[in-house]
């Protein structure tokens, strides 16, 4: 993968306390200004100075390792402001903006495997994060955020691209999705883009027929996207697709071609509140040439449309929350 996931900052802190390392988690709980990372953005610090993550690529990683150090000697959550209003007047952040860093020390072994274990099984996972300690979330749907004196940071499930076709349009979706970090599933006629798939981690599923859709694992974290040049593959594919759970349902063409599309569901009798989960056009760069670009074209939107559906950090933590926090 090309960054950091989530998962990857806590099973980095798994594994220390496995080792019998001390580990702390560092929570993004509020941005004054602006930012390089969102709110809910982590890192994963060792006693022995190793971490993971990252607030703003290189800017304060080394002043946050050293303060997460520092709160293994008493084991206290901690509230710290870097950057704008920080105590620490040597340290700024270029952009001129604040921002309030979580540090909470030995977290729950329990409560992050428990967290990685959702996360596995896709479904929704959150984390309560409080001078209490770090605690498995209740509510993941409620959104990343203070609540009173806690932080809840919510874990959607893994973006999931299901993708039909044949071909380097197959290919490229496909490895760049992977190196994404996207779970990929391939479904192709193509016996070698198979085998090219499943050696670089994709999950592949050989199409034997065009009549028939084999059973697919889907759910709203879930896009699906048809790459088939050739009508007469997803003719009987796509009806079926569309009623598979997804967030995004696809398939390439020209406009005329997406409006013959169309006419062809309707005309099979696909109910009309199906037929409109088909993407009207598939990718942000228009009239794509190769498949390279079609991929990564195809894939930007994809995440966009990934990103509206997770749970949401709220724009701006309410004063009062972190105070709350400070207080207690």
């Amino acid at each position: 993968m090309i960054a950091t996931t989530p998962a990857d900052i806590l099973r980095f802190a798994v594994a220390r306390v496995d080792e019998g390392v001390g580990a702390v988690l560092v929570t993004l709980t509020a941005i004054d200004g602006s930012s390089p990372r969102a709110v809910g953005a982590q890192m994963a610090v060792a006693a022995d100075g190793r971490h993971i993550g990252s607030f703003t690529g290189g800017c304060i990683e080394a002043a946050v390792v050293a303060e997460a150090i520092g709160t293994l000697g008493d084991g206290a959550a901690r509230l710290v402001r870097f950057g704008a209003g920080s105590p620490y007047l040597d340290i700024r952040l270029p952009c001129g903006s604040g921002i309030d860093l979580l540090f909470n020390p030995h977290p729950d072994r329990d409560a992050l495997a428990r967290t990685l274990a959702q996360h596995d099984r896709r479904e929704p996972a959150a984390l309560r994060l409080s001078k209490a300690g770090v605690l498995p979330g209740s509510d993941p749907g409620a959104g990343t955020g203070w609540q009173g004196d806690a932080f809840l940071l919510c874990y959607p499930p893994t973006l999931r691209i299901v993708a039909m076709g044949q071909g380097e349009e197959l290919t490229a979706l496909a490895r760049l999705a992977r190196a994404f970090g996207a779970d990929v599933c391939a479904l192709s006629p193509d016996d070698r883009a198979l085998a090219a798939l499943a050696a670089a981690g994709c999950e592949t599923i050989a199409l034997t027929t065009r009549t028939h859709l084999p059973p697919l694992a889907t759910d709203r974290w879930t896009a699906i996207i048809s790459l088939f040049h050739d009508r007469d593959w997803e003719e009987a594919l796509l009806p079926p697709a569309l009623a598979a759970a997804s967030f995004y349902i696809g398939a390439i063409g020209s406009p005329r071609t997406q409006q013959d599309r169309r006419d062809a569901l309707a005309a099979a009798g696909i109910p009309r509140h199906r037929r409109d989960k088909l993407q009207t056009s598939v990718g942000l760069i228009p009239a794509t040439r190769d498949p390279a670009t079609l991929a990564l074209s195809t894939l930007a939107q994809i995440v966009l449309d990934y990103h509206r559906i997770g749970p949401s950090a709220a724009a701006a933590q309410p004063p009062a929350a972190a105070q709350a926090f400070r207080d207690r």
